[in-house]
């Protein structure tokens, strides 16, 4: 019997900006292949967006501060150095221990970090298998703890390819102009041999042990398009200013080749696997790819981090995994529940990440534990610490320092340790205002600014060139810990918790500070003089900024002001022009949502707000404008879920949804009130749309509207029968109008029907006289009811709710459209007052009509179903 595996692909940075396009021109068709027959989403990064942290957030379900790598470099136990981070500094489980503790064969390669390896039951080919010496003349042993088990150490030796070993045949493919190239000059060829051979050891290994080894779990890890896009991207089209040509038309398919590599790998790997794996495929961030791209790193930690979007990607297909749909509100967090529901093993309840039920066929009810941390037994996790020099490894350190994720360490050892603490520690408090803990965060943050750290002494000066000593940033005197990061992070804090003497405070420390580069402090003096009641010249600093360089996020916070300041229109627009830069940004798209309702588009506003769950799922603020919208369009059953979501999700009580929710029910027990709008004259080719609910009288009126002397636009496909003895006067395209509603030109001066769900497919150029047949809701239920052969006696609580929302929706878009005039015509009226309703409606229409012929159209006897 088939047994199911699960297999974990990680592409570092990939982004669906990039994806898209290339899908779109079939060249990444192994993906394309598997989201076709699975399911896809954005996937949601977590703040600070570095990498290591994010796949060990993965691999365990849990935030940094608690499985405890928190950065690119860590602290040797022994407290004698610095090094590339490994294993020792996860502090919990990861996924292949539960999955070892339960008797499951896991393998994993190249995992970031996963060295040195842990001796779970399967294979760990750790992230430093790939690292070999760029120089073919010194040898690249294979150090003791980068295999589990040791023993493969030489079986898989030779899978390694080495920079040197990358031809013409690997580079023209991807740099078709490489042969312009100075590589006395530009080192761009060797860092592509470079990524290209890592990545290529990785996927020679990977394959190795899916052929070879039996497995329940396995994880694969690429760093290919990340390092390509830190590399590359600058040159990815469309071309950026300050990008010189010569290098643009070197480098521009660079980034393009790695997915594309990327893509074939992928092809390869699903070939060794049946259909009874579930394939995962994912990103820990997404890269900027558009005007964002940055071409001067500021001088901050791990800027290079900067590029990475906010959103990654997600794939899934497998035996239980839904077809071709797209799924919503994924995290990082969410993976490792998720696998381990796919085990059928329990979720521990101290991890922050929820099982993505959405994507699967058949969901399950998950089952929890406290935690598996707790749980006695072999986890095979690494014993002792691991002080061995062997650890310490200067070119993995090397690549981060060229990659620009950490300045180069120090030479003398206490700087670099101290360097080093504050760095873990600047990332745990980010961590904590990432999870919006901003009391840890400042309380973190202030510990960092107030300790006393050495000043640089003139012996730092020493055998450094005046160019080294400008680009180090050294001056006699000054802190060798850089405080500016820390004052950045207090200033935003306390911004959100609307501190603002705090803020103004940070401000101006900010500013004292700010000597080497310069920060854009441009929303946080506007955000004080904002809260400080100073609105103009907040928004004067806002303009500033704007015109200096427009970005999406000033945009945004000049739209906020014009909403306070309640010009609805500008914040309109400047909404709008933020979203054109950034298409993907869920605040904006909530923000234009809250101005669209204030502006009564209220279906564009649901729409927005819409997007905006879509792309962060846990958004109160998207859920409460959503409600408003849906309120608004007569929808007060969604509108009510709506308003629900975004009280659960506040994390303090929501007082605006819970009045919202009382609204609510209220409209839900009380019935509709139904106004006229209408100027009782006569329109050049008007169209008279006879409309309401089925079984609400829009056949009597048609046949009234007939014999009164108006043209009916009908083909008679319907005919009469019991249920509607004197016909149906229905037009078959008017069932179509949400397609296709060209046909209306040959309704004007005539009369059609159309039944109220339809009403808002009509097309605003024509000039529309809606008589709206009302009838007791009961009645119209019994009569359909009747009609289809059910029983009227029983009358179903869910059409009521749906022909409330109707009309509801009804009275909201008449109001909203300026070409539309309607009058309601209650039914028992027509049959009861026939000759107020000659009136009225004769009237309304504007034309002389033949009132005795339209009265001998009623006939009271066919009043049959009474509430």
């Amino acid at each position: 019997m088939a047994k199911n595996k699960v297999l974990l692909i990680g592409w570092d940075a990939a982004d669906w900006d990039v994806i898209w396009p290339l899908i779109a021109k079939g060249e990444m068709p192994a993906l394309k292949k598997l989201m076709d027959k699975g399911v896809y989403g954005n996937m949601s990064t977590m703040n600070p967006p570095y990498s290591p942290m994010l796949w060990s957030s993965v691999a365990t379900g849990k935030t940094p501060d608690k499985h405890g790598v928190l950065g690119f470099i860590e602290l040797m136990p022994n407290m004698k150095g610095v090094r590339p981070v490994t294993t020792n500094s996860r502090k919990v489980k990861a996924l292949w221990n539960i999955l070892h503790h339960k008797g499951y064969k896991s393998n994993l390669v190249g995992w970031w970090p996963s060295f040195p390896a842990e001796p779970i039951n399967g294979v760990i080919i750790s992230d430093k298998f790939q690292k070999v010496n760029k120089n073919p003349k010194q040898k690249s042993p294979i150090v003791k703890g980068t295999v589990h088990p040791e023993s493969l150490s030489k079986e898989i030796e030779d899978l390694r390819i080495f920079p040197y070993e990358i031809t013409e045949a690997h580079i023209l493919p991807c740099i078709p102009n490489a042969a312009k190239i100075d590589q006395k000059k530009d080192k761009g060829l060797g860092a592509f041999a470079k990524i290209l051979a890592e990545n290529s050891s990785v996927h020679a290994a990977a394959t190795n042990v899916m052929r070879t080894t039996e497995w329940d779990f396995m994880a694969v890890y690429y760093d290919l398009i990340d390092h390509f896009c830190h590399s590359f991207m600058k040159y990815h089209p469309p071309k950026l200013q300050g990008v010189s040509q010569e290098a643009y038309d070197i480098y521009k398919d660079a980034v393009v080749s790695a997915y594309k590599i990327q893509d074939m790998m992928l092809e390869r790997t699903m070939e060794l696997v049946d259909d009874d794996t579930t394939i995962i495929v994912m990103s820990d961030h997404g890269f900027e790819s558009g005007h964002k791209r940055i071409l001067k790193m500021p001088k901050y930690p791990a800027a290079p981090a900067l590029e990475h979007r906010q959103f990654g990607m997600f794939v899934a297909a497998g035996p239980n995994i839904k077809q071709n749909e797209k799924v919503f509100g994924l995290g990082l967090i969410d993976i490792a529940p998720t696998i381990l529901h796919m085990f059928d093993l329990p979720i521990g309840k101290d991890m922050d990440g929820k099982v993505a039920l959405d994507i699967f066929k058949e969901p399950t009810k998950p089952k929890y534990i406290d935690s598996w941390e707790n749980v006695e037994g072999d986890f095979a996790q690494i014993e002792g610490t691991g002080d061995t020099d062997s650890l310490n490894d200067q070119e993995t350190m090397q690549q981060l320092v060229d990659l620009g994720y950490i300045d180069k360490p120090d030479e003398r050892i206490e700087t670099a340790i101290l360097k080093t603490k504050c760095d873990l520690k600047h990332n745990l408090a980010r961590v904590f205002l990432g999870k919006k803990d901003f009391e840890k965060a400042t309380e973190i943050l202030l510990e960092l600014i107030n300790e006393p750290y050495p000043v640089y002494q003139e012996s730092d000066l020493k055998g450094k060139t005046p160019e080294q000593i400008k680009k180090s940033g050294i001056q006699i005197g000054k802190s060798i810990i850089d405080l500016i990061p820390f004052y950045i992070d207090l200033l935003s804090t306390s911004l959100i918790r609307n501190k603002l003497d705090d803020a103004e405070v940070y401000l101006n420390e900010l500013r004292a500070l700010d000597t080497n580069f310069e920060i854009n402090t441009y929303f946080s003096e506007a955000k004080i003089l904002v809260g400080k009641g100073n609105v103009h010249a907040g928004l004067e600093v806002l303009k500033k900024a704007k015109e200096n360089k427009p970005n999406a996020e000033v945009l945004y916070q000049i739209g906020k002001i014009h909403m306070q300041l309640n010009q609805i229109e500008e914040a309109k627009e400047s909404f709008e022009t933020a979203l054109d830069l950034e298409i993907d940004k869920a605040k904006y798209h909530q923000a234009l949502a809250a101005v669209l309702i204030r502006l009564n588009d209220y279906e564009e506003a649901a729409e927005h707000a819409l997007t905006a769950i879509e792309l962060v799922k846990y958004y109160p603020e998207a859920h409460y404008v959503l409600g408003e919208a849906l309120e608004k369009l007569g929808d007060l059953d969604n509108a009510k879920i709506a308003y629900e979501t975004a009280a659960k999700l506040k994390p303090v009580e929501h007082k605006r949804a819970e009045k919202a929710l009382e609204n609510i029910e209220e409209k839900r027990n009380v019935s509709i009130d139904l106004t006229d709008k209408a100027a009782y004259k006569y329109r050049d080719n008007q169209i008279v749309i006879v409309s309401g609910l089925p079984r609400s009288g829009t056949s009597v009126m048609m046949q009234m509207l007939h014999d009164g002397g108006v043209e009916v636009l009908t083909d008679g496909n319907r005919k009469s029968d019991d249920s509607n003895p004197k016909g149906y006067f229905e037009y078959d395209p008017v069932m179509s109008i949400h397609k296709d509603n060209t046909w209306l030109d040959k309704a004007q001066n005539k009369t059609v029907k159309v039944v109220a769900p339809l009403l808002k497919f009509l097309d605003p150029k024509y000039r529309y006289k809606v008589i709206f047949m009302n009838r007791d809701l009961t009645e119209v239920v019994k009569s359909q009811q009747k009609m289809i052969g059910k029983n009227p006696d029983v009358l179903p609580v869910s059409l009521f709710d749906a022909y409330h929302k109707h009309l509801n929706q009804v009275e909201t878009w008449k109001d909203s459209e300026p070409s539309v005039e309607l009058i309601y015509v209650d039914y028992k009226d027509v049959l009861f007052n026939t000759p107020e309703v000659l009136e009225k409606v004769t009237s309304f229409i504007g034309v002389d009509l033949d009132t005795k012929e339209m009265a001998k159209c009623v006939d009271p006897a066919l009043y049959r179903n009474k509430a």
